[in-house]
């Protein structure tokens, strides 16, 4: 076996620095990892809420139009029917009167988080 002498690697010194800096980026990448679990969880609840008063919206156009289309709304829970699918798992919508053809600022909570947000609900009868 013979070893030639312009054969090199890597030194020790040039590996352990490569180690420290893949360490640094590690220690900065980790954490925003961490706060974009929050930020979707977040941007979930304003869809939901968006996706809400939408349907609110459309099922008072569609009711106003023509009264057998559409359901009825005179309370902000009524958004679980007005929505096609019903509300998405883990959302609650805190009961709260709406006069008809009234709008009304409804409360939409994520359970898991306990965050809430608020959107607009149009009551018809």
């Amino acid at each position: 076996m013979s070893v030639l002498k312009n054969e090199r690697g890597f030194t020790l010194i040039e590996l352990v620095m490569v180690i420290v800096i893949l360490g640094i980026l590690a220690a900065v990448a980790i954490p925003k990892y961490v706060d974009i679990s929050a930020e979707a969880s977040a941007a979930a609840l304003q869809g939901v809420a968006g996706g809400a008063s939408s349907a609110m919206a459309t099922n008072y156009a569609a009711r106003k139009a023509n009264s057998a289309k559409g359901v009825a709304v005179t309370n902000c829970s009524n958004a679980t029917d007005v929505m096609q699918g019903g509300m998405p798992t883990g959302y609650t919508v805190t009961a709260g009167a709406i006069a008809n053809d009234a709008t009304a600022s409804c409360t939409l909570t994520q359970t898991a988080t306990g965050s809430f947000t608020t959107f607009v609900g149009i009551g018809i009868t």
